[in-house]
């Protein structure tokens, strides 16, 4: 029996762990198994919390016995991102810099998620820093692999909480998002992710000391959870939304809204921008499309989302803008090679100056206010992740060219996390031995309409993990 828990979905964990069909104890056991056997073969989870998480467990265990409630989340091992506190463990950011900032407290979405009964399991592996690219390689842990096939990437920078999910050694993952970095894994792995709106959930993204970063850091980073159906993401938004003293950004607003009269309409854009997309990932939004159709909704195609090219270039300016002045000491931080990505972009995009800096400021809530009124016609737009299927580790600081590709393929992510908007990942399907998926992108703190979409695309088109991982091209084709 204890073979099979990590299999469950995190709801069938946390209903057995209540219930008292299974203990506490041995969930997280059989996720320890699994990762024992999975993880030296992809590399996701870079510290494992065996004891405590043990220690967690049967604290629960005890409290079952004697007639506690338990949480909706009780007993469900999760990961989290190498950014982000989990108290007493070190958030070393993945360099070896900070391999001894030892974290005094959970940050929010931690703390929040504990509070529920999920238990801590490990830190999941990121790119150096969060900053040397999109693929999930690290200075201290090295490179987590995609266990869909290795030669290519799992997307990031929360690759390693989208491997862990995928392959089953935790439940669900706590990773962030500020231009795709949840939903590319969650695409590139097979799994769900959500992206919420700026300010649905509490978050502290402090790194050293008091000081809080600047405008761009606080709007553009949003934390968000993955799972591998999108049953288990809602359970976790549930628990992660919310109000936090520790964050005045975080809103109380309710987490599911009104029901819209009559259909809910659909804004389809395959092609955002027009740069092109994979006939792949074409297809994979047509199918979407599809089964939201067969699900009621009314799917409509449009030529465009607003603003797109103009809303990559002010998010550009504006966060290298507040980047550049620490710019020299960072990229010491980031290792051999960790520092391509960014510097690319600092080389053909240079700062704004003040001026420039605040009539960008009035173009973002231009930009935001262009994109309210879409919605306001549409309440969902569907399209893709990332244009293309996973493309291979590194491409992205390989040169000025896989730099433009990559960037591109992010496009819509880029806009959405730069508007403020939610966005759930979900996957479709797979192709040649590779798993697709679309992203559906809604009102602000209408995460529950994405949801619900969601979940329709998923009922008809199924659940792609948990999955083995495979090595080369093995699965390709199948």
């Amino acid at each position: 029996m204890r073979d099979a828990l990590w299999r469950m979905s995190a709801a069938a964990q946390a209903e057995a762990v209540r219930g008292g069909e299974v203990s506490a104890v041995d969930l997280v056991d059989s996720h320890l198994d699994r990762i024992a056997a999975v993880n030296p073969r992809v590399n996701a989870v870079t510290q494992l919390l065996a004891e405590r998480a043990r220690a967690a467990a049967a604290q629960l265990d005890r409290r079952r016995a004697a007639g506690d409630l338990l949480g909706p989340l009780a007993g469900v091992p999760f990961t989290v991102k190498e950014s982000t506190a989990i108290e007493g463990a070190a958030t070393t950011f993945g360099t070896a810099r900070f391999r001894d900032l030892v974290a005094p407290a959970d940050a929010p979405p931690v703390a929040r998620l504990r509070a529920a009964g999920a238990i801590p399991i490990g830190h999941s592996n990121i790119p150096t820093l969060i900053l040397a690219g999109m693929h999930t390689r690290s200075e201290l842990y090295g490179d987590t692999v995609n266990p869909w096939d290795s030669g290519r990437t799992p997307g990031g920078s929360s690759g390693g909480d989208a491997v862990a999910v995928a392959t089953g050694m935790a439940a669900l993952g706590l990773g962030n998002d500020s231009g795709g970095s949840v939903r590319i894994p969650a695409q590139f792995c097979g799994v769900a992710g959500l992206k919420p709106t700026t300010g649905r959930f509490p978050a502290d993204h402090r790194i050293l000391g008091p000081d809080d970063p600047g405008p761009a850091s606080q709007m553009l980073v949003t934390d968000g959870p993955l799972a591998r159906s999108v049953g288990d993401l809602a359970l976790a938004y549930e628990v992660l939304a919310g109000t936090d003293p520790r964050d005045p950004r975080a809103v109380p607003v309710p987490a599911y809204g009104e029901p819209l009269p009559g259909r809910v309409k659909v804004a389809v854009v395959a092609d955002p921008g027009g740069h092109g997309v994979h006939p792949a990932v074409h297809g994979a939004v047509t199918a979407a499309a599809d089964a939201l159709r067969d699900a009621g909704y009314d799917v409509r195609e449009v030529p465009d989302v607003p603003r797109l090219d103009e809303a990559l270039d002010a998010y550009g300016r504006i966060t290298v803008t507040e980047f550049a002045p620490n710019w020299p000491v960072v990229r010491t931080l980031l290792g051999r090679g960790g520092d391509r990505y960014i510097e690319m972009m600092m080389e053909r995009t240079p700062p704004a100056s003040a001026d420039e800096l605040m009539k960008l400021m009035g173009t973002w809530m231009n930009i935001r206010r262009s994109w309210a009124e879409f919605l306001d016609e549409y309440p969902l737009l569907l399209g893709p992740v990332f244009t293309e299927p996973p493309v291979e580790p590194g491409l992205e600081s390989r040169d000025r060219a896989g730099r433009d590709r990559v960037g591109s393929g992010m496009r819509l992510c880029t806009v959405t996390s730069f508007v403020g908007v939610p966005g759930v990942a979900v996957p479709t399907g797979i192709v040649d031995g590779l798993p697709c998926g679309v992203q559906i992108v809604g009102r602000a703190f209408r995460e529950d309409l994405c949801l619900a979409a969601a979940r329709a695309v998923e009922d008809r088109l199924g659940v792609l993990t948990p999955v083995d991982p495979r090595t080369g091209g093995e699965g390709r084709g199948h």
